[in-house]
């Protein structure tokens, strides 16, 4: 294992950042179901990277990158849903959309990285 805790991975600082920022930009947003859902979505990403390090197996640990995956997927196409909606403007789909896809391209090394 080549860090202490899931605190020194870049991917957990940059998954939290994102999740950060959603919270942010959708903090005056009144359609409260996607905001929620993206809410969760984001949270859901540090928060399974972190529990995945946490089992102490790469098999383990790669599950669960495999789960937060799938909840920045789940982001990526909730940020899709809106911008057509207008429910954010288009400069912060841009940077949420390039951060989340830099997300999956690390969480996709790291997930190699254990099963390795």
């Amino acid at each position: 294992m080549a860090y202490a805790s899931f605190e020194d991975l870049n991917v957990w600082k940059k998954s939290c950042q994102q999740s950060l920022a959603i919270y942010r930009i959708l903090e005056n947003v009144r359609d409260f179901g996607l905001k929620s859902q993206m809410e969760r979505a984001g949270v859901s990403v540090p928060s399974n990277i972190a529990e995945g390090s946490e089992r102490g197996s790469p098999r383990e640990f790669a599950r669960f990158l495999k789960i937060a995956k799938g909840s920045n997927a789940e982001l990526r196409t909730q940020l899709y849903l809106a911008k057509e909606l207008q429910l954010i403007q288009l400069s912060d789909f841009r940077i949420l959309l390039e951060n989340n896809k830099e997300i999956l391209a690390m969480l996709q090394g790291l997930i190699q990285s254990q099963s390795t």
